[in-house]
C-alpha cells in the first residue's frame, strides 16, 4: 500500500485521491494556526513558492488536538491562514491525527515513519521533549504524532522519505527536498 491509496479531505468537503499528486514531492504537515510553531507557515510558504514549479506540493492538515490551537471551522481556518500568513498551498479539512478518529493517512504515515525522538542536541528539541513527556505523557508513548507541525516528506513515487518533528524548521529540510525534486 502507498499514500496513493488514500483519500484527501479537501476543505470544501469533497474527497479526492492522493494519486492526483503522483510524480510530486509531498510535504504533509499537521498544522495549527494559533500555535507558537505557526511561525513555520512562513518558511513553508517560502519553500512552496521556490519549489512548486519543480514539483513540490505542501498539504496542510489543520488539527485542534494539541492545546486547542486550531479552534475554528474549516472556512475560518483557511481565511485566517491566508490573511495572517499569506498561505497559497492547499489547506485541507481539519482532521484528527491521534486517537480513535485519526485520519487513515496519518495512521499510514506513522507506520511508515515512526517517532525517532526529538533532537536533544538543540535547546528547542530538549525543551519539546521535556514538555511533552511531562505535560502529555500519553502522547509521548509510542510512535504517534506528538504535537503540531509534525512533517512527513513523500518522494515522487509515493514512498515516505522521512518524518520531521515539530522543532525542525521547514528550511532545515530544504536540501533533502531539493534532492528529492532532482530525482524523476
Amino acid at each position: 500500500m502507498s499514500i496513493f491509496s488514500y483519500q484527501v479531505p479537501f476543505m470544501d468537503r469533497h474527497k479526492g485521491d492522493f494519486s492526483a499528486f503522483k510524480g510530486k514531492v509531498l510535504l504533509i504537515v499537521n498544522t495549527a494556526s494559533r500555535c507558537g510553531y505557526s511561525r513555520q507557515f512562513n518558511e513553508l510558504q517560502q519553500m512552496y513558492e521556490n519549489y512548486r514549479d519543480q514539483g513540490l506540493e505542501i498539504l496542510a492538515f489543520p488539527c485542534n488536538q494539541f492545546n486547542d490551537k486550531e479552534p475554528g471551522s474549516n472556512t475560518e481556518i483557511a481565511e485566517y491562514c491566508r490573511s495572517q500568513f499569506q498561505i497559497s498551498f492547499p489547506i485541507l479539512e481539519k482532521v484528527e491525527v491521534v486517537g480513535q478518529s485519526m485520519h487513515p493517512v496519518f495512521r499510514y504515515l506513522i507506520e511508515e515513519a515512526p517517532f525517532q525522538g526529538y533532537d536533544l542536541a538543540t535547546k528547542e528539541g530538549e525543551w519539546m521533549d521535556t514538555f511533552v513527556k511531562e505535560k502529555y505523557p500519553e502522547l509521548y508513548q509510542g510512535d504517534g504524532i506528538k504535537w503540531n507541525f509534525t512533517k512527513f516528506l513523500i518522494d515522487r513515487n509515493g514512498d515516505v522519505h522521512g518524518r520531521y518533528e515539530t522543532t525542525i524548521a521547514p528550511l532545515e529540510m530544504e536540501s533533502v527536498i531539493q534532492n528529492l525534486l532532482k530525482k524523476s
